[in-house]
C-alpha cells in the first residue's frame, strides 16, 4: 500500500470498510430482510414470514426465473462464441486496425441500454428480420449489450499470452485448428471462463434494453421484480432479487473453481 504507517493503514482499512457497508453490504441487508419480511412499518421488520418465497419458482414467477436462466445462458454462450473468435481474428491484424475495430465493439456498452432496445425494436419491427415480439430479439438485445465485455475479457487473455507456445507448436507441425483447441485456447481458458461469467451476470441483471423489448409470456426477473416493486409489492419483489443474486452468484462460483480444477488436472 501507499500508506507506510500502521497507524494509516488501520485508518484506509477502516474507511473501506464503512464504505463497503454502506455503499454494498446494507442495501443487500435490508433486500434479504424485506424478503421475509411480514410487515414492515418501523426501522425493523415487524414479522418474519416465508410466504413471500412461496410462489417463486411457480407461476408467472417461476416463468422470470427459467426465462432469464435461458436467456442468460443463450445469449453468454453467443457472445463468448463471436467475442473470442473477433479476438482471435484482429489479434492477426495491424495495430491501428485492431484499435479501430476493437472500439467499434465498446460501442454498445457506451449506448444506454434502453437505447439499445428501442434500435432493436424498430430495426426489427418489419420484413424481412421480424422480431418484435419473439423470444430471438430478447437474446439479441442482451447479446449486443453484453459481447463488448466478452471481447475486452478474451482480448486481454490473449495480450497476456506469449507468442513461444503456438510457435513451437507449428513447428512441431501442429495444424492451425490443432494449435487453437490444443493450445491457444486451453492457454486462455481462465479468461474465457471469466468471459462468460461476467456476461452470464451482466445479462441477468439487464433492464433497460429487456423492458422496450420482451413479448407476452418471456418476462425475464429483472422485469418482474421491476413490475412487482412498482405495484407496490415490495416484498415479493425482494424474494425475486434474492433469487436473482443467488442464483448469479452460486454460477460465479462454480465457475471459479473451474480454472483450479483444470490446473490440477494437469
Amino acid at each position: 500500500m501507499l500508506v507506510w504507517s500502521r497507524s494509516g493503514r488501520v485508518v484506509i482499512w477502516a474507511f473501506g470498510a464503512l464504505l463497503l457497508t454502506i455503499l454494498f453490504l446494507a442495501p443487500l441487508a435490508v433486500i434479504l430482510m424485506a424478503s421475509f419480511a411480514e410487515q414492515w412499518n418501523g426501522v425493523m421488520p415487524t414479522g418474519v414470514t416465508l410466504e413471500n418465497y412461496g410462489d417463486v419458482f411457480t407461476g408467472a414467477n417461476g416463468d422470470a426465473v427459467w426465462a432469464s436462466l435461458v436467456t442468460a445462458l443463450l445469449a453468454s454462450l453467443l457472445a463468448l462464441a463471436t467475442g473470442t473468435w473477433a479476438a482471435l481474428a484482429l489479434r492477426l491484424q495491424g495495430e491501428g486496425l485492431q484499435k479501430l475495430l476493437g472500439l467499434l465493439f465498446f460501442i454498445p456498452s457506451a449506448v444506454p441500454s434502453v437505447s439499445v432496445g428501442l434500435g432493436l425494436l424498430v430495426a426489427f419491427s418489419q420484413r424481412p428480420i421480424l422480431l418484435n415480439g419473439t423470444i430471438a430479439i430478447v437474446i439479441v438485445a442482451h447479446f449486443v449489450l453484453i459481447s463488448a465485455f466478452t471481447f475486452g475479457n478474451v482480448s486481454a487473455g490473449l495480450s497476456r499470452l506469449a507468442p513461444d507456445y503456438e510457435q513451437v507448436a507449428s513447428c512441431l507441425g501442429a495444424r492451425p485448428a490443432y494449435r487453437l483447441w490444443h493450445v491457444t485456447l486451453p492457454l486462455i481458458a481462465p479468461y474465457l471462463i471469466a468471459a462468460f461469467g461476467l456476461s452470464f451476470a451482466l445479462s441477468m441483471g439487464e433492464l433497460g434494453a429487456t423492458v422496450m423489448v420482451y413479448p407476452p409470456g418471456w418476462v425475464t426477473l429483472p422485469v418482474a421484480i421491476f413490475s412487482q416493486t412498482d405495484r407496490g409489492a415490495i416484498f415479493s419483489g425482494a424474494a425475486l432479487t434474492m433469487v436473482l443474486v443467488a442464483a448469479t452468484l452460486l454460477l460465479l462460483v462454480g465457475l471459479e473453481r473451474v480454472p483450479m480444477r483444470a490446473s490440477t488436472n494437469r
